[in-house]
């Protein structure tokens, strides 16, 4: 399996803001992690509350801890409630199951990150998720 670099890590970031201006989004912040869940890169435009990296990373982490992009983790979440409380509080406030984030997976389809972002609505968060991934040349799930 291959690791996600920095270099990939910084142009999902790069690319995915790039998207949000094209798009005339709201201020975002991008925060990219590994397969284990640790940071890669991070980054939050001028004007985006303090929040957003937080909840960019929240996002993510869900997304790899539980091996499904975030927008499924929120249905799921929906279905089965008392489960993913209990899935929060056992992850110390990181997993947040909220439209915003997908998994990197390279070219064999192994998860090797997750990119995160927050500042817009769920469906704008994930577009320029799934913008930065596919800009690194990666593919995302």
């Amino acid at each position: 399996m291959t690791a996600l670099t920095l270099l990939q890590a910084n142009a999902i970031a790069n690319a995915a803001l790039a998207a949000s201006h094209q798009a005339g989004y709201a201020p975002m912040a991008v925060v990219v992690l590994d397969a284990s869940g640790h940071l890669k890169a991070a980054q939050r435009e001028d004007g985006a509350s303090m929040f957003r990296v937080d909840v960019a990373t929240g996002k993510a982490w869900a997304a790899i801890g539980m091996g499904a992009a975030s927008r499924t983790l929120a249905q799921r979440a929906k279905d089965n409630p008392n489960f993913f409380v209990t899935l929060a509080a056992t992850a110390h406030g990181r997993f947040l199951p909220q439209t915003g984030a997908v998994l990197i997976k390279d070219g064999a389809g192994n998860v090797i990150g997750g990119v995160g972002a927050s500042g817009g609505t769920g469906d704008e968060d994930e577009a320029i998720c799934i913008a930065g991934v596919l800009a690194a040349g990666l593919a995302h799930g």
